[in-house]
């Protein structure tokens, strides 16, 4: 397997080559890798797949609780999951990408501290539906080009979010509105998307758009932006990276 300059974590590539399982280990969280595959992700950045399912109502707490404390040192959480009928298995693979490209973007972000990998540890969750790293690694760029698109100032994403009043005539999407009532000048967007129980990239992305709409202040610390980018549109958007994660599904399920 061939190793780019523009590889975001060497280390995860050189064990996908040699088909390790384990956990490899960062400043911002964990990979989990089984015969060489990711197959979850956890970050303190990023909102876990209980989260995301609970929250969504796809779950009750009391349903995830349960296959948790049934399953968990067996390993086999989401096939519990699915065998319980909690929820079906298309749902649980596409909450689970979501939450592994999502936490995985801050897992493979910038690190200042050591990269570690633990041999043989297996995520209680169990196996799902597996990501290649060239996959990860691919989503994990084009994300970052995307913030940049939206608004090229890295410093919102772990700023508390100021917001600004609309100007007048100015519609907010549904999206938007919910995000702005917990924008108190302390939470991050990543706190946001905690407590929205919402994907934190997702977060990230609306923060941007927002601040492109003058909306959101922007850091103190942070250089002025080169231009200005128009406004979002008024309706809410489809969600930024349905349609990959889609895509993805169907290439991994081709693969088999």
């Amino acid at each position: 397997m061939r190793i780019t300059a523009s590889t975001t974590s060497p280390m995860l590539m050189r064990l996908a080559g040699e088909r390790a399982t384990g956990a490899l280990l960062r400043d911002q969280g964990t990979l989990y890798l089984v015969d060489g595959r990711v197959v979850h992700a956890e970050s303190p950045a990023a909102p876990g797949i209980d989260v995301l399912l609970t929250a969504g109502g796809a779950l009750p707490a009391q349903g995830w609780q349960e296959a948790l404390s049934l399953a968990g040192t067996r390993h086999e959480v989401g096939r519990h999951l699915i065998d319980s009928g909690r929820i079906t298995a298309g749902e649980l693979e596409m909450c689970h990408i979501g939450a592994l490209f999502d936490a995985a973007f801050f897992v493979l972000g910038p690190a200042s501290g050591p990269t570690r990998f633990r041999y043989g540890v297996a995520h209680w969750l169990g196996r799902v539906r597996p990501v290649t790293a060239e996959t990860l690694e691919r989503e994990t760029r084009r994300r970052r080009a995307l913030l940049d698109s939206v608004w090229p100032c890295p410093e919102l994403d772990t700023s508390p979010v100021v917001p600004r009043p609309p100007a007048p005539g100015h519609k907010l999407t549904g999206r938007q509105i919910s995000l702005l009532r917990l924008a108190d000048g302390v939470r991050t967007p990543t706190a946001i998307a905690w407590a929205l129980g919402r994907p934190s990239f997702h977060t990230l992305i609306e923060v941007r758009r927002l601040a492109a709409a003058g909306l959101v202040e922007p850091p103190r610390t942070a250089e002025p932006a080169l231009a200005i980018l128009p406004a979002p549109p008024p309706d809410d958007p489809p969600e930024p990276d349905v349609a990959l994660l889609r895509r993805v599904l169907d290439a991994l399920e081709a693969s088999l």
